[in-house]
């Protein structure tokens, strides 16, 4: 049965420990610098519950007493990715896809851990029994998982083992009857902080030395040992919701995860000392494709936000049928429709899990084209917005108060105008404008989207191994062999 968002507030006060600013924070529920994120995802679970929204977000599979979220399921039809992607959209749509790191992101990721177990029978550590356990346990329970892949910036020229220290990177230090004893790092970890599980792994590949980085687990995060140390909260620096409409509302955070030996219980563990199996989990199973199929719904919703508040600008400024800025909206619906497209066509030619039991995934080579599309359109999406905006991105009042001020608030209103909008419309818009272009925010959204599916020196040759080069190359080849240098075509004979 999914929760409610209440239930949901009330399991994230375990005492996990969080910090920020020098500050263990005692409550993110409370805490000014998460409150209202919190709120934000609590109503997401709220909206499972609404007559309006409850047979697209969840769904109840065959042989099961109580309901789902979608993105647990795992699809086996065209039909099916097409209904979890229209629960994706509707999540994404109450955050304007702000919220890259929702529950369901990692959701979907554990239905692809399910959709293939033997991935996880390692020859020396069978994790499937464990698995199945995990999956009823996430699905059933509705909790939200967060996750932590990326191993701290050290000595990219090196392996895990081959680091200045030993623990830098997650490992395994101790192994006990009941479990195991890790401890070291992992950075980026998105979200993660709202989340009452977080899963560790390692999604890039490693070397037979580095078994004991090869690990994957899940704990809850009030776990004795971890530690989240948050980089800096844009929630807590949002004056009203007014002035940071979408900062104070819908910032994710980023932290860095700290085990300082962290007992892992071995029901806990899904991978454990396996090159191979801690590479597969993600790349084999369809866990990968299921994070690009929220991501590029997410996306979609995104560029529709931002497409929508380039034709906000334009009419507030009086120049939407401007020629020249018909040609921008054009540009800009074009990127959209460009990203929308991609998806539906993932979606309609995809392609089955091998050895998945009639499990089917989204196509493996469009995806990896979104990735690349998607982190080169953003910044250009945002850079036609700020010039159909101009300088009314900068010259706004520090505050939308400023308009109810005994002295200046006269001032104000008579110049801070245009034609298609008054004093507050104006301010509102371009507030929300500066928040999503120019804030510290949207600088790291800007970030966030260019690289949260890697560099592009990991994910543009993905292109070649996840394409078809060999295709490309036989119909040029075919050109090439029908014609020789002796052929005399006709109308060209000596």
């Amino acid at each position: 049965m999914t929760r409610a968002g209440q239930e949901y507030i009330e399991s994230l006060r375990d005492g996990r420990e969080i910090w920020l600013d020098g500050e263990l924070v005692k409550d993110v529920t409370t805490h000014p610098a998460f409150r209202n994120t919190v709120r934000s995802i609590a109503g997401l679970y709220d909206m499972t519950h609404d007559p309006a929204f409850r047979d697209v977000l969840t769904v109840q599979p065959e042989g099961a007493d109580a309901r789902i979220h979608r993105a647990y399921a795992i699809p086996r039809s065209h039909e099916d990715l097409v209904a979890r992607r229209k629960a994706f959209k509707t999540w994404s749509e109450a955050s304007y896809g702000f919220l890259g790191r929702s529950p369901d992101y990692m959701a979907s990721g554990i239905a692809g851990f399910a959709a293939l177990p033997g991935v996880f029978a390692g020859a020396e550590f069978d994790g499937t029994a464990n698995l199945d356990a995990y999956y009823r346990r996430m699905s059933q329970g509705d909790l939200y998982q967060s996750f932590t892949l990326a191993n701290p910036q050290a000595d990219r020229t090196k392996a895990a083992s081959e680091q200045e220290r030993d623990d830098l990177y997650i490992r395994v230090v101790k192994e006990l009857d009941g479990g195991i004893v890790v401890r070291g790092a992992k950075m980026i970890g998105t979200a993660a902080i709202f989340g009452n599980e977080i899963i560790v792994g390692t999604i890039e590949p490693l070397p037979a030395k580095d078994a004991d980085y090869a690990l994957s687990f899940s704990v809850p995060l009030d776990t004795p040992g971890l530690k989240f140390i948050s980089r800096t909260s844009y929630e807590a620096a949002a004056r009203t919701v007014f002035d940071n409409p979408l900062s104070s509302r819908f910032d994710e955070n980023d932290s860095m995860l700290i085990c300082e030996d962290v007992f892992v219980p071995w029901e806990n563990v899904l991978v454990y000392r396996d090159v191979e199996a801690s590479f597969k989990q993600w790349w084999v199973t369809p866990a990968y494709w299921n994070f690009v199929h929220q991501a590029a719904t997410r996306f979609w919703t995104k560029l529709e936000f931002l497409v929508g508040l380039g034709i906000l600008i334009a009419k507030a400024n009086g120049t939407y049928e401007l020629p020249p800025v018909q040609i921008q909206i054009g540009r800009l619906m074009g990127w959209l429709n460009m990203a929308k497209s991609m998806l539906l066509a993932a979606e309609a030619s995809y392609e089955a899990v091998p050895g998945g039991d009639g499990a089917v995934q989204i196509n493996k080579e469009i995806a990896s084209a979104h990735r690349f599309m998607a982190a080169d359109v953003y910044p250009k999406v945002l850079q036609e917005i700020k010039t159909l905006a101009g300088g009314g991105l900068i010259q706004l009042p520090a505050s939308g108060l400023d308009l109810r001020h005994p002295v200046i608030g006269d001032l104000v209103a008579k110049y801070v105008r245009s034609p298609g909008a008054g004093p507050e419309k104006r301010i509102k818009l371009f507030k929300l404008a500066w928040d999503a272009l120019g804030s510290e925010f949207a600088g790291r959204h800007e970030q966030y989207e260019r690289f949260y599916h890697g560099a592009p020196h990991i994910y543009l040759p993905s292109m070649v191994r996840d394409g078809s080069p060999d295709l490309c190359e036989r119909l040029a080849q075919s050109c090439l062999d029908g014609y020789e240098l002796a052929d005399e075509p006709a109308g060209f004979a000596a």
